[in-house]
């Protein structure tokens, strides 16, 4: 008898999922409304036990909406802010050698002005100390477009990166590196 109640219990069970699968849909392989997160009575409750069966055409009643999980309260925290730099203070030119002077001239003259006098003579030290020890212009090029471009004065829009850093070498080799 226990074994009877099962199979017809099972039997029951399958009907009943088919009965409401095919209510649900019409063979329509296209999704025509949004998914919600709520799931049907059939897959959150276990089946009855007991032994009356549900007609197919009826639709089960709809499930208790589950309780939202607790979420902690938001921390009310201030969006972090960059903190204002200060500006560097103003190059002291009375430190500038005549070289030094010269050297930031030529560069004035071909359309470039450093930020600080600082950019450009370590710019014009580093020719000098790559040309004395025998390197070409070309691996030159790498380190000084390099500073030429991350000089916050540069604009690219006025001179293209290369050419600035040709200014640097061509400016330092003539008038910084005799």
């Amino acid at each position: 008898m226990q074994r009877t109640r099962g199979k017809v219990f099972g039997v029951v069970v399958a009907i009943a999922a088919t009965g409401l699968l095919a209510a649900c849909g019409g063979n329509d392989s296209t999704a025509s409304s949004t998914p919600t997160l709520t799931r049907t009575t059939a897959a959150t409750q276990p089946p009855a036990a007991s032994s009356t069966s549900v007609d197919p055409g009826q639709q089960a009643p709809a499930p208790a909406p589950a309780p939202a999980p607790e979420q902690p309260p938001a921390e009310t925290v201030a969006p972090e802010r960059p903190q204002p730099i200060e500006s560097a203070p103003p190059a002291d030119t009375s430190k500038l050698t005549d070289k030094d002077k010269k050297y930031l001239d030529a560069l004035k003259q071909q359309g470039i002005t450093p930020s600080t006098p600082d950019i450009a003579l370590s710019v014009a030290n580093y020719v000098c100390q790559g040309t004395a020890s025998g390197a070409s212009d070309q691996d030159l090029m790498t380190f000084v477009t390099a500073m030429a471009g991350s000089d916050p004065s540069f604009d690219p829009a006025k001179m293209p990166v290369e050419k600035a850093g040709q200014v640097y070498i061509s400016a330092a080799k003539q008038t910084y590196c005799k």
